[in-house]
């Protein structure tokens, strides 16, 4: 090992001789003082910043040569031993990068910690996250910036939708804040993106809908994805709530569904119509699954039945209709039949703070009646005025049963 001290010159760097195998040659600068270039048998050749920092000899990378040239490595020099003599300490900065963690441990880390004790959604932070940020997981958490999230943010919208967008970057900020309240130092690269201008969801079945798509459901040979989309109609429950219904939530002598812990974090009594407890009950004699609508893959509850769903529309010839669209047609068609606005956020959960109090006040005599009177009303679409002998329901079995 040989020490050489010159004043750095790109010609005199290039030319110098490489050291004997297992050998290494050091090259100090005359003019800028601590820098160095180390010199190895293969040619490469590397500038450092040798300083006492704190009272211990440092050496800080700075970078190859000649990708670095002298001039540009005197300026590094320069600006670590600024850092130094105000206190910091670059060479921490740097150990703290090399063990910052990676994004898809954060992520791991956020959902056991926090959205899984947190978030009754957290299967949904897990599904999303592993869709759209997979290829971020073995970076580190300080190389995602702004202007990448911004860019994927627009991608998302543009392939997958505004709203897709906007809940993700939702979930991005999330993740990074936590990051920050966990003891990490960087900058949450989500802050300060605006997210999509998005419009407020209108749809429901609409009169001439009605008689298409009971025949359909009529024809739907899936009963247990059959059911559960009548009574997401009957109902006006979110999807998960109905999804995830009980036996030991129904009261058949007071026709009522509890719903024990709703999207408001509340509980929620949901008054059920004839039609609906017709449902309930030949259901009810022939269940064997604490579950209204058991999965038939695994012990649990339907998941999801987005093909009978699409059979559906497709055979009634609809188009642009969800299942979530259900809810906001029992509530339509109940203003449709006079409801006032507190009477449907009563039979819908909803919650606000200008009506909670309200809400409170209301019992379920006037809700029930506004649910039968705007479910009788749909009804009537099926096939023009039904009998008063024959109901809805017994008429979707019927149809079915001849599948």
């Amino acid at each position: 090992m040989a020490s050489h001290h010159i004043n750095f010159t790109k010609a005199a760097l290039a030319n110098a001789p490489p050291p004997a195998k297992g050998g290494r040659d050091y090259y100090y600068d005359t003019r800028e003082q601590g820098l160095a270039m180390a010199l190895t048998p293969a040619g490469s050749r590397t500038f450092y910043l040798y300083k006492r920092i704190d009272g211990r000899p440092e050496r800080l990378l700075l970078g190859k040569f000649p990708d670095l040239s002298v001039e540009n490595a005197r300026k590094a020099a320069a600006t670590e031993k600024g850092k130094i003599a105000a206190g910091l300490n670059p060479q921490n900065e740097k150990r703290a990068i090399r063990d910052e963690m990676t994004f898809g441990a954060l992520f791991t880390e956020y959902l056991e910690k926090y959205s899984k004790v947190h978030k009754r959604s957290w299967a949904y932070d897990e599904r999303e996250v592993n869709k759209f940020l997979s290829h971020w997981f073995k970076r580190k958490i300080s190389a995602i910036d702004k202007a990448e999230v911004e860019r994927l943010h627009a991608k998302i919208g543009k392939e997958n939708g505004l709203y897709q967008a906007n809940r993700l970057l939702e979930r991005i900020r999330s993740i990074f804040n936590k990051a920050i309240g966990w003891g990490w130092a960087g900058v949450n690269p989500a802050v300060g993106i605006k997210k999509f201008r998005e419009t407020s969801r209108d749809r429901f079945l609409q009169p001439d809908e009605l008689p298409r798509f009971f025949e359909a459901l009529a024809n739907e040979p899936n009963e247990t994805a059959r059911d559960f989309i009548m009574l997401s109609l009957l109902a006006g429950a979110r999807k998960s709530n109905t999804l995830a219904m009980r036996w030991d939530q129904i009261s058949f002598q007071a026709a009522t569904w509890r719903i024990p812990v709703t999207k408001n974090s509340d509980p929620q009594v949901v008054h059920l119509s004839p039609q609906a407890m017709e449902i309930l009950t030949a259901r009810k004699l022939a269940s064997h699954s604490p579950w209204v609508f058991p999965s038939d893959r695994i012990d649990g509850h339907l998941a999801d039945p987005k093909k009978a769903w699409l059979r559906i529309l497709k055979e009634a010839g609809i188009a642009d209709l969800r299942i979530h669209d259900l809810r906001r047609t029992l509530g339509s068609w109940q203003a449709a039949t006079g409801a006032s606005g507190y009477i449907i956020g009563k039979s819908l959960g909803h919650k606000s703070q200008q009506s909670t109090a309200v809400y409170a006040r209301l019992n379920l005599d006037p809700v029930r009646d506004s649910v039968n009177k705007a479910t009788d009303a749909m009804f009537e679409h099926m096939n023009g005025r039904r009998n008063d002998d024959d109901t809805p329901t017994k008429t979707l079995r019927n149809s079915a049963s001849k599948q």
